[in-house]
């Protein structure tokens, strides 16, 4: 199929150059004429459809777009989810079967990132109607257009200029400017005249005014029950004014207004007196004029597919959005004709009309889209337009008389209400600040609110509550529970507060009156935290203003400007023994003046609480960051159990899995090979017979040893977007190569211990396949986020700062660079940076928390994940042939022999755990109810990696720890005795 979409594209692209000349030439006069002259009537009537088009669907969807284009001739396309390259593809294919130049539209009201995903969204409307510089507005829309002409669309269904005048409107809402119709006049037409000046036709919507609704119209019709005095004094005046600045063309809502049109279910788009009487005649409007989507409920759910289309055209709209039945709309188009409800000339004037605008945004000299770098090109400029427009719409409502800013040398913590986990802002604030932070989702509320409150009272300067990810949509309070709400309130009343409103503003009423110190910040992206936060420490000032009205305190237009900021602080813990802590600081010292690792963190948790938490040296040895307790690692194998086993746990325990079945009853890729027949069970042990490992990576390389540029990209796109490094991003189809490279290696006699990344490899997609999500997604939302683990994460530069994660090794062999926050494991990272031996990353207080919790026989905090028996049978000796759980390491069960003891000589036979190449190790051990973790990067450079086993360092201090606790029971038990 790609081969003949790309032979098309050639040979008519070939053939229009040809054209192309003449075409060129041709005025705008004698090329509609020319191409109306070729249309037969099917096909004039068709010019008049926008249909549906997706990038992100498959074969079936194409066949089925092609077949309207090559059919019926429709007049263009809206395209909605897919990728940049995909979307680019198609769209020259299209065009290259098109016997008249499609019409590319989409709706993407807030960019391209709207509907396409690599692509990073910019603001929805309402933060940007906080800003007070209407260039910034202009440059946003400038912005959007110049995403839309890389990618060849000739019409962006935006901008929205309704009037949000109603705080419940369901569909409208943040998406509009705000309530002030001069502010959404005046900020709707610079969003036009940025995309019009690079050449694409901006589209105002929903006229009249989609502002004052309770209702959605993708569901339903809903109605506006006002005069038309008062349509004319508000809804219209943004129309007005947009139209007379030279917007190309408008939108019709689907709205019921009976003082426009009082016939029964009559949508304003289907309305000869609003399209034709209102909006032609009136308003003397002459660009093109779009119905709404007409599958839309409002529509659908009265007039059948070809009836809508054939009301729409009755009513004077010139382009049919998204008719749904093409033929049906043409058959009854044509009756509608017989009967003289239309005529041809109506029809013709519509079609010349339509040709004319193709004409004037270029359709007369197609040129086929260059795919090169396409995504980044989309991508250029929309960090710095975010950075700009959030910097500008912080707006700071409440201020309290005490000077709360700058909250400079203030014990703080901060509360993030509706994650589980913390988010950029919370990261920040710790890492800069060493604020304690505290998260809770809101249907969580009650259940965490008395530890919420306990933690909170009366020991922080000043609590700052962040508000995130609530519904933008008003129902159920947006999404907030009477609980969160009390929450906040009881929090604001009890002591100094900084309240974060991160999204709708409207949301800010249930909390405001109590407030002393209030900020609205109306997007909850990474931007948008990260500008609060600037915010916060005085760098950036609020100066924003309110676009609604949320109470009567809180008025369209309020908002405070002033500077404020505070300093970050440091913590240690520790409550071993002081001549343990003595030995495990002399062995740390040791290892680090030995170069075995520039620095580590060590943590013991006994009978359930942190009874050592310490770290040593730096990240690096040339670097002076030194590492901090929360300094998070490459865990490496440690994925092995952290991830993927406690994924097959949970699967087991569902009996969605069970152990006594093959790779090829999960895996149906591979069927046929080899490994169809390995035992799950023996997978876990490691005894299926698998090879260690297999170098991928070898054979991208040139013969130099530098990546191929056959498979690499320094640049991500939708063909090059796995990252392997910085900079450095692989052919997504390669991944199949690997997983063949996998199915054709070779094995070894099963029932022989040979330790594999390939089991786990094999393993994280068995849990893929039963799950249906991607590991790293399974266990995010199964384990890591319900435990409230922020810094366990894959992919961690996604979420998290780089100063906040050791660096690994200077690699020589592959990607010829200093990895940081990217996955040391070649594989893995070749996978994109999940995989089920290796790319977890996590600092070791989670490391810990998630071994506590099967220490504790599968449940923590009230929290039960397992029952005992699953992590009892997991995590003991599994084989005969070595000491091995399923899927956990275990003591050796030689220790008595052993020159070096494994993991520790004292450790009891219930020890259960792992270790990680780059320098890690967690085991818990049942009989001293103690979990211990060793977190170092033994791979950074000038470190020489073979010494931290061979001074076996992680043995040494899980020696000395053990000791100290099995001295101190022996002590008690010798009290005890001698008291009897």
């Amino acid at each position: 199929m790609k081969k003949i979409i790309v032979a098309t594209i050639i040979c008519f692209f070939i053939t229009q150059l040809s054209h192309a000349q003449y075409s060129s030439k041709l005025t705008a006069t004698q090329w509609v004429d020319s191409v109306f002259k070729k249309l037969n009537r099917k096909q004039k009537i068709a010019q008049l459809m926008i249909i549906r088009a997706h990038s992100n669907l498959g074969a079936d969807h194409v066949a089925e777009v092609t077949k309207l284009i090559k059919k019926y001739n429709v007049g263009g396309l809206c395209f909605f989810q897919g990728g940049p390259v995909r979307q680019a593809n198609l769209t020259n294919y299209y065009q290259s079967i098109a016997k008249t130049p499609l019409m590319i539209t989409i709706d993407g009201e807030w960019g391209l990132g709207m509907r396409l995903d690599s692509v990073i969204n910019f603001p929805r409307n309402l933060l940007i109607g906080a800003v007070n510089d209407p260039k910034l507005v202009y440059n946003f829309g400038r912005a959007v257009g110049e995403q839309c002409k890389r990618i060849g669309i000739h019409v962006n269904f935006g901008p929205v200029v309704d009037v949000n005048n109603n705080p419940k409107n369901p569909v409208i809402n943040d998406r509009s400017f705000g309530e002030d119709k001069y502010k959404v006049a005046s900020y709707g037409i610079e969003y036009m005249k940025g995309m019009q000046d690079v050449g694409v036709m901006a589209c105002a919507k929903h006229f009249p005014g989609h502002g004052d609704v309770e209702v959605d119209s993708h569901y339903d019709l809903p109605v506006i029950n006002k005069t038309r005095e008062q349509l004319d004094s508000l809804e219209l005046y943004p129309f007005k004014q947009i139209l007379k600045a030279g917007v190309g063309s408008v939108m019709v809502a689907h709205l019921y207004i009976p003082s426009i049109d009082t016939t029964t279910n009559q949508a304003t788009s289907l309305s000869y007196k609003n399209v034709t009487g209102i909006l032609k005649n009136e308003l003397g409007y002459t660009g093109l004029v779009f119905t709404d989507a007409l599958e839309m409920k409002g529509i659908s759910k009265f007039y059948p597919e070809g009836e809508a289309s054939v009301r729409s055209l009755l009513a004077g709209n010139d382009l049919l959005c998204l008719p749904g039945d093409v033929p049906g709309s043409i058959k009854k188009t044509l009756k509608a004709i017989r009967k003289r409800q239309l005529s041809w000339d109506d029809i013709n004037a519509r079609v010349k009309k339509v040709l004319l605008a193709k004409y004037k945004l270029g359709l007369n000299h197609l040129e086929p889209i260059d795919t090169t770098n396409i995504t980044n090109d989309i991508n250029s400029q929309t960090l710095a337009i975010n950075r700009s427009l959030s910097a500008n719409a912080i707006t700071m409502l409440k201020q309290d008389a005490g000077r709360m800013f700058p909250i400079t040398n203030k014990k703080i913590a901060y509360l993030a209400l509706g994650v589980d986990s913390a988010n950029h802002i919370a990261t920040q604030m710790k890492q800069t600040y060493n604020a304690d932070v505290y998260t809770s989702k809101y249907n969580k509320i009650d259940s965490n609110l008395n530890f919420i409150m306990a933690s909170l009272k009366d020991k922080y300067d000043v609590v700052i509550i962040g508000m995130h990810n609530f519904s933008r949509r008003p129902a159920n309070n947006y999404g907030l529970s009477a609980s969160s709400i009390g929450l906040i309130n009881q929090l604001q009343q009890q002591g100094p507060t900084i309240t974060m409103v991160f999204g709708n503003p409207y949301a800010i009423k249930a909390i405001a009156a109590t407030a002393t110190n209030l900020v609205a910040c109306y997007e909850d992206d990474q931007v948008t935290q990260q500008a609060a936060f600037e915010v916060l420490q005085g760098k950036l000032v609020a100066k924003g203003k309110l676009p609604v009205t949320v109470t009567e305190e809180l008025k369209f237009g309020a908002g405070i400007v002033r500077h404020f900021f505070f300093q970050p602080a440091s913590k240690s813990a520790s409550s071993l023994p002081s001549q343990t802590v003595a030995s495990v600081d002399s062995i740390a010292l040791d290892a680090i003046a030995n170069k075995v690792t520039p620095g580590f963190v060590v943590l013991v948790a006994k009978d359930g609480q942190v009874a050592f938490h310490k770290a040593y040296g730096n990240t690096t040895f040339t670097g002076n960051q030194p590492v901090s307790p929360e300094t998070i690692y490459d865990l490496a194998s440690i994925t092995k159990t952290a991830a993927t086993t406690l994924a097959v746990m949970k699967l087991y325990e569902n009996g969605k899995l069970s152990l006594d079945k093959t790779l090829g009853d999960y895996l149906p890729w591979v069927k046929g090979s080899n490994k169809e027949e390995l035992n799950i069970r023996k997978v876990l042990l490691h005894q299926a017979g698998l090879v260690g490992w297999v170098p991928f990576y070898q054979e991208t390389l040139n013969k130099d040893g530098s990546p191929s540029s056959n498979i690499y990209s320094t640049t991500a796109s939708d063909v090059f977007s796995v990252r392997v490094a910085e900079n450095l991003y692989m052919r997504q189809d390669w991944t199949d190569t690997m997983y063949q490279r996998i199915l054709t290696s070779r094995m070894h006699k099963q029932d022989t211990l040979v330790y594999s990344d390939l089991d786990f490899i094999f393993l994280g997609k068995v849990v893929e396949a039963i799950t249906g999500v991607t590991l790293d997604q399974y266990v995010r939302e199964t384990f890591y986020q319900p435990l409230g683990l922020s810094s366990m994460t894959f992919q961690p530069r996604k979420t998290i700062s780089l100063e906040a994660i050791a660096p690994t090794e200077k690699e020589k062999l592959f990607r010829l660079q200093q990895l940081h926050g990217d996955v040391h494991d070649p594989g893995a990272a070749m996978f994109g940076g999940v995989a089920g031996h290796a790319g977890l990353f996590g600092n070791a207080y989670e490391l810990a928390v998630l071994y506590q919790m099967l220490l504790n026989g599968g449940e923590i905090n009230g929290i039960r994940f397992f029952d005992k028996k699953t992590v009892d049978l997991f995590t003991n000796y599994n084989s005969t042939i070595s000491s091995r759980g399923l899927g956990f390491d275990k003591p050796s069960k030689e220790n008595a022999t052993r020159k070096v003891p494994y993991p520790a000589a004292s450790a009891s036979p219930g020890t259960f755990g792992h270790t990680g190449f780059t320098g890690t190790c967690v085991w818990a051990d049942p009989a001293l109810n103690m979990v211990y973790v060793f977190l170092s990067n033994r791979l950074a450079p000038g470190s020489d990696p073979a010494k931290l086993l061979g001074m076996n360092i992680r043995g040494k201090i899980h020696e000395q720890i053990n000791q100290s606790f099995l001295q101190t029971q022996a002590d008690k038990s010798s009290v005890g005795n001698t008291s009897k």
